[in-house]
């Protein structure tokens, strides 16, 4: 089978072209390849494959072999996939995901996608959405025991649940120790992903993430997203402008409008291809 490699500022991948490449166990797969040592080593897996309604469609699994519903770092590399592949010439273009629906706009020069901007969809603050076990309709600064410590959480699905946590002195985190925690708290029926954010201005925030079944990434797209829509919804930051996000692997543009929508914008790269058995 012949694979890329591709990464959305460090958070990288598996692709698999299915137009021409046929997965039939992805989840075992996603395990074996991800491996760092004894695989080609990645985040998990992404398959891009022909859709009935959009005009590509997107599956991802973890490193841990669940297959997760969206992947924001994973969209804009199957964006500079599809195009310089030559399996598209438009420039915008729809994505079908497990989170509905998701619009690429694509930024070429000379024939090289500089950038991806990916309308994410709504964020969703509605407790049973995301879904979270709490006694309010939201969770927006709330408080939750983790490990014996009280934090204060706001809690909001991007296609996938987030946990964001607003805190300082990021940089010194044990997110190895304190990560999994997060994750399978009983607060969270289908575990969740946990973003430690830091404040710098309401232009500025910088972020770490514990991803649900890979543990810490470089970046992860969709948390990014999460967490400037909780530092709207907590005034941190404000509507309708871009704020950038500082994350291990690079930096992200994220929005987050007046009706809910959130915009990302970012760069994706090639890494590597090769063939496995």
């Amino acid at each position: 089978m012949k694979f890329t490699k591709m990464h959305g500022i460090g958070n990288d991948y598996i692709y698999f072209n299915c137009f021409e490449e046929k997965v039939n166990n992805p989840n075992e797969l996603a395990i074996r390849l991800s491996d760092r040592h004894f695989g080609i080593g990645g985040d998990g897996i992404v398959l891009i494959m022909p859709s009935e309604t959009c005009d590509f469609r997107m599956r991802m699994f973890n490193a841990d072999g669940s297959e997760g519903k969206m992947c924001g770092n994973a969209t804009r590399c199957i964006g500079k996939y599809v195009y310089e592949k030559g399996l598209t010439d438009k420039t915008r273009f729809t994505l079908e995901t497990l989170s509905g629906v998701k619009v690429l706009d694509l930024d070429v020069k000379d024939g090289t996608v500089q950038s991806v901007t990916v309308d994410m969809g709504k964020a969703v603050f509605t407790a049973k959405d995301i879904p979270v076990i709490a006694e309010t309709d939201e969770v927006v600064e709330a408080p939750l025991t983790v490990d014996g410590k009280e934090n204060i959480v706001t809690c909001v699905s991007m296609g996938n649940p987030h946990c964001v946590i607003f805190t300082e002195g990021i940089a010194g985190l044990d997110l190895e120790k304190i990560g999994p925690s997060y994750e399978n708290h009983p607060a969270f029926p289908e575990r969740i992903n946990t973003e430690f954010a830091e404040y710098i201005d309401e232009n500025h925030l910088n972020m770490r993430v514990w991803e649900r079944g890979s543990g810490e990434t470089l970046a992860c797209g969709t948390g990014a997203c999460a967490t400037v829509s909780a530092a709207v919804k907590t005034g941190r930051c404000k509507p309708d402008t871009f704020v950038k996000v500082k994350l291990i692997g690079g930096e992200l543009e994220i929005m987050y409008k007046s009706d809910g929508t959130v915009i990302m914008k970012g760069p994706a790269a090639f890494s590597f291809e090769g063939e496995v058995e």
